[in-house]
């Protein structure tokens, strides 16, 4: 039995840090691009043509290079009956181009690791390989190429959509994914985060190709676009690249409208319970929180933090060291719009599923009595805090 408890969100305002970059003087750049501003190594560009933002993080201890292109589209951005079209499009842009015609194979001549991801604010694509001029060159000019000239076509969707439909069967599959499913559709009424970016099975087997091309030519474009490059680069060099390959792609004369669904101020607790045959029992809560960018954001991250890592948090404690469960973890993604913290338990067939719920409760619950004390605190944002050191040494990242 899976039982889940959604309550409304809790904040707490915790001091965090701040980075502070000071701009260095305009250097030579090659006509058309001009310098945002620089911190922490990254600098982040423009091309002026067609509003595309570059970040470049050069890293000359590293053998390889990283093009990692971001299109801000995810499912928040998909309508009625286009649900999975933002991770359907993911897989067709690897279908190829006129120029580029067989994309899988270009990759593995060039000995790159690709990949691609679909969320609900932005959808990436990236590939790693051997830091050479060729491959580099190839790799814009591939993503270039593949921005406005991917192929999209019906029996390309038809193709996928044995893949597709794997993925949507596996997370069917998987008891904490399925549950987390139903959790999220009952927290948001009306948002689109309460759509899974997978998608409805319905709407993935019946969307009409010239439904996918229109949302590709609208959100596909150099403006609503962050290209970063990483890794054993020549800044100068990567820039007169970038200019040669993006530069040819004109501005879109379409305008993209700001999505403005908002959820509405939730007012009481809403409880989902789902029952299937299976060997495993699971118990999760969540809560709604600022978006991402907002100040307060940041005393979610401790929170989150506080609450499941391993071995201090109170929910570690609470639940797995007493053996009332077997796993706990719990995420708060940092989203564009209101987001969330989403908190899960395993428990073993053999142990309590309410008493687990209980203690998960309680100790959620004692958080306005007894707040993290500044010892947590000061843990988790140094994890926090080491976390992204190690991202920051690793330009793949």
């Amino acid at each position: 039995m899976l039982n889940k408890l959604f309550t409304r969100g809790l904040c707490l305002v915790l001091s965090m840090f701040t980075i502070t970059a000071t701009m260095n003087a305009q250097d030579k750049l090659p006509e058309g691009i001009e310098k945002v501003t620089s911190v922490e190594g990254i600098t982040e560009y423009k091309l002026t043509s067609n509003g595309l933002r570059i970040l470049l993080f050069p890293d000359q201890s590293k053998p390889t290079i990283t093009v990692n292109i971001t299109y801000l589209v995810g499912s928040r951005h998909e309508g009625y009956g286009e649900t999975g079209m933002a991770h359907l499009l993911e897989h067709m842009v690897f279908k190829g181009t006129p120029n580029h015609p067989n994309i899988p194979q270009e990759l593995t001549e060039h000995g790159a690791r690709p990949n691609g991801t679909t969320w609900y604010d932005r959808t990436n694509y990236f590939e790693t390989f051997n830091a050479t001029d060729e491959n580099l060159r190839w790799a814009l000019d591939m993503e270039a190429d593949r921005m406005v000239n991917s192929y999209v076509a019906k029996e390309d969707l038809e193709s996928e959509m044995t893949v597709v439909r794997n993925e949507f069967e596996s997370g069917e599959n998987d008891p904490s994914g399925i549950l987390m499913e139903r959790v999220l559709s009952t927290a948001y009424l009306w948002h689109n985060y309460g759509n899974t970016t997978i998608g409805a099975r319905s709407d993935i087997e019946n969307v009409p190709i010239e439904n996918l091309q229109a949302f590709y030519r609208k959100y596909y474009q150099p403006d609503n676009a962050v290209l970063v490059v990483a890794g054993k680069i020549d800044e100068a060099k990567t820039l007169e690249y970038i200019k040669e390959f993006f530069g040819r792609i004109p501005k879109p004369e379409r305008k993209l409208t700001p999505t403005f669904t908002k959820e509405p101020t939730q007012d009481g607790e809403r409880l989902v319970t789902l029952r299937r045959v299976g060997d495993v029992q699971v118990v999760s809560c969540a809560y709604h929180t600022p978006p991402g960018p907002h100040p307060e954001y940041a005393a979610v991250s401790v929170l989150d933090e506080v609450l499941t890592s391993q071995p201090s948090g109170r929910l570690y404690k609470a639940l797995v060291e007493t053996k009332k469960a077997s796993t706990v973890w719990s995420f708060a993604p940092g989203l564009k719009e209101g987001g969330f913290i989403y908190i899960n338990a395993d428990v073993r067939m053999e142990n309590s599923l309410d008493e687990a719920k209980a203690t998960l409760l309680k100790t959620l619950d004692e958080l306005a009595d007894n707040p993290p004390t500044q010892e947590e605190v000061d843990r988790a944002k140094q994890r926090i805090l080491k976390n992204w050191e190690l991202r920051f040494r690793n330009s793949t990242s």
